[in-house]
């Protein structure tokens, strides 16, 4: 299984040919036939297979196709994931538009260290990417700062771009409320908000960062 939708599920037990399956039961009561729909967002496995990570969804019938749904959501492991924007009209990166991008639509990515983070989001038809670093000789810590695309001793590093569409050069503020890293030093989660004003202009991009535990 791999993130996606699936339609036209069978009982798990006894599906037929390609199609996906799905059996919820509980309380001494279960279905003989269902037919159901379900959501994967994430899901990840290790070296042999267990899954280790689980954020889905269902909707089942039980013994009629016009039954009375059961709808559900199932998670295990999965951390809060998503990204959203307002562009203020004027604003070049965002087009003026306001988006959010979640589990079920979207795919996420967070790479780096406290010295250079690449968030990145792909989902809708849009491709984004933050690339984030603190001033220069510190390390990304809690707290605000003053930005511009690439750091100096007194602004981080903030390059919002996608779709195409990037700054040669921005100014703004960053906001980072929590950041984690693991062992060996790679980021791990980031909750942040930022705005960005592309060129320096005085429309801009105002952002929203959750990628948690």
């Amino acid at each position: 299984m791999h993130p996606g939708v699936y339609f036209r599920a069978e009982r798990a037990p006894f599906r037929t040919g390609r199609a996906p399956g799905v059996d919820v039961s509980g309380d001494g009561r279960g279905c003989n036939e269902i037919w159901a729909a379900l959501a994967i967002n994430q899901i990840e496995t290790d070296a042999v297979g267990n899954v280790t990570l689980l954020d889905g969804s269902f909707r089942q019938q039980c013994d009629s196709p016009t039954a009375p749904a059961l709808r559900g959501v199932v998670k295990y492991q999965a951390p809060p994931l998503s990204y959203a924007f307002q562009s203020d009209p004027g604003d070049y990166i965002g087009g003026g538009n306001d988006k959010r991008y979640s589990n079920s639509t979207s795919t996420f990515t967070l790479t780096g260290d406290g010295t250079s983070l690449q968030y990145r989001v792909s989902g809708l038809r849009d491709t984004w990417t933050a690339i984030i670093g603190p001033p220069t000789g510190q390390v990304l810590q809690t707290g605000t700062y003053d930005t511009a695309r690439f750091a100096d001793s007194t602004h981080a590093a903030l390059d919002v771009f996608g779709d195409g569409r990037g700054c040669n050069q921005s100014s703004g503020t960053l906001t980072i409320s929590s950041i984690t890293f693991n062992e060996q030093g790679q980021a791990a989660t980031l909750s942040a908000s930022f705005e960005q004003h592309c060129e320096n202009v005085v429309p801009a991009l105002h952002g929203t960062i959750h990628h948690l535990d």
